[in-house]
């Protein structure tokens, strides 16, 4: 196995591309990702981790880490690339705080990196990742979806304020700025019945597919099929854009949004881990 780490994220997307799309839906993180560095290089101040395992000059594994930032674990097809992973991010990174992976491939790396420094580390969330190929018959409800505009700026801050608080356990200090990009991009939807009731959003591009998320009721408008209605419309939009597919994660704490999007049409297609490593010294390790 040779371990191989790149510079430039056009030559690194010219080697895993393929390998990241035998498994497009469950790797769209690391597709859109890759996207943005390319296109967008001046939001990254700082040069990325972007790493493949590799047997013979065939992918193995990738690992992506943009500064600061998660550790993101391609599905693996040889296990003792993982410890190379660890060891290498041990040499190069700084620290290490989160990683998101395939669930098998999430415990083995936090594993390993335990062993390497003696962090700790807990679960964060189990997700579940799900894609849709066609939009199953829903029972209707009233209203309709609409692309989100500037004056919906004031609705939308406090529903992403509350989506990253209720879905992600996180208190949002730049919603204000995060929804000025969606509306910007024009990527923001809501459903709306004589007022705004529910909001999904198209989050990211891949090659074959587009993936839905940012998906919030308010408490007051749940368990009217709004969410439902908002999320099958969308999926349905993209679809006519001309994406294969549409795809989205759901936190498998949460049988409600799982249920809801199974019956709209998206089927599971694999489980995922993300981790969080304690902030306590990391143990030295010499060489």
């Amino acid at each position: 196995m040779k371990i191989n780490r790149f510079e430039d994220a056009s030559q690194f997307y010219e080697q895993v591309k393929d390998y990241l799309l035998n498994h497009e839906a469950l790797h769209n993180v690391q597709l859109a990702l890759c996207n943005s560095l390319i296109q967008n290089p001046e939001h990254f101040d700082e040069k990325p981790y972007l790493t493949t395992v590799e047997v013979d000059g065939d992918v193995i594994a990738v690992a992506m880490r943009t500064p600061g930032r998660k550790l993101l674990l391609s599905k693996i097809e040889d296990f003792g690339s993982i410890e190379i992973i660890a060891q290498d991010i041990r040499q190069t990174q700084e620290s290490l705080s989160r990683v998101n992976a395939p669930t098998a491939e999430a415990k083995a790396l936090v594993e390993a990196w335990h062993s390497l420094t003696g962090q700790s580390y807990h679960l964060k969330m189990a997700l579940r990742a799900f894609q849709l190929e066609q939009v199953q018959p829903i029972p209707k409800t009233t209203g309709e979806l609409r692309i989100a505009s500037e004056s919906d700026r004031q609705v939308l801050i406090p529903w992403y304020e509350a989506f990253a608080l209720e879905a992600l356990g996180t208190v949002e200090s730049e919603a204000e700025r995060k929804v000025e990009r969606l509306l910007d991009r024009g990527i923001a939807y809501i459903w709306e019945d004589e007022i705004p009731v529910s909001m999904a959003c198209h989050v990211r591009v891949m090659p074959n597919g587009a993936a839905v998320g940012l998906v919030y009721t308010p408490p007051e408008h749940r368990r009217k099929g709004y969410a439902s209605a908002c999320v099958a419309a969308l999926s349905q939009t993209l679809l006519n854009q001309g994406h294969r597919y549409c795809c989205l994660f759901t936190d498998l704490a949460n049988p409600t949004s799982n249920h809801i999007y199974q019956a709209i049409g998206y089927q599971p297609v694999g489980d995922l881990s993300e981790y969080s490593f304690t902030e306590n010294k990391a143990v030295n390790v010499t060489a």
